[in-house]
């Protein structure tokens, strides 16, 4: 998740799935495209109700741990932040989780567990990738769980008073937390070859706490 290095090549699988995902989200009335080119950047606002905003933040807090980083790089404070795997499989979490898979038209096999995490002031999660590098050594248990990861959606729980925007530096763009977006991008370009320019960080909170839940995507059956 780390770093900017040689990476997987072009893939006609990858290419198809974020053309199909975009032209999906573009006849969508309720999506908006992020103004940049480096990048396939999505915004629904007000897409999860207060009601389930509160549940998850709720599940969050009861089942909260220490974040893990997915790297062969050891340290403690790239990423400080608590994180909960939710049960997708509970009356609670299933409608929300294949709600998101539904938006985008991707298969519900393809999509990760739908991942909590919290970040009370001074947490953050420094510049990173959501898709995986194939020089990493962790990149061949990945091909056996669903190979690379390709779309990632991610809803905030909560206003946040001073802090915590997900910025994009190399992509131009940044998003403060606002309670009930959906922020949705292509980790892929339009090859199917990973996009260096989708590299972001979770700036440290300062006031407040900030919740979210995030959902990746992957190229094939994820197998956990």
């Amino acid at each position: 998740m780390l770093g900017t290095r040689k990476n997987n090549p072009a893939s006609p699988l990858r290419a198809q799935i974020g053309q199909s995902v975009s032209q999906r989200l573009e006849a969508n009335p309720g999506v908006k495209k992020a103004k940049i080119t480096a990048a396939d950047v999505y915004y629904y606002p007000n897409y999860l109700s207060d009601r389930d905003c509160d549940m998850l933040i709720d599940k969050i807090d009861a089942g909260r741990r220490r974040s893990t980083l997915l790297s062969d790089t050891h340290d403690p404070y790239f990423r400080t932040s608590d994180s909960c795997d939710l049960d997708r499989w509970s009356p609670e979490i299933r409608p929300i989780d294949e709600r998101i898979s539904n938006l985008l038209g991707i298969d519900t096999v393809k999509g990760e567990t739908l991942q909590g995490q919290r970040y009370a002031p001074g947490q953050q999660f420094r510049a990173h990738h959501d898709y995986f590098h194939t020089t990493e050594s962790y990149w061949e248990r990945m091909k056996q769980e669903g190979g690379q990861r390709t779309w990632t959606a991610m809803i905030y729980l909560n206003d946040v008073e001073e802090g915590g925007a997900t910025w994009f530096p190399q992509a131009g763009i940044r998003v403060a937390p606002k309670r009930g977006l959906l922020l949705m991008w292509n980790n892929m370009k339009p090859d199917g070859s990973p996009n260096d320019l989708t590299l972001h960080e979770g700036m440290a909170v300062v006031k407040g706490t900030k919740y979210i839940v995030t959902k990746w995507f992957r190229e094939d059956v994820w197998l956990k």
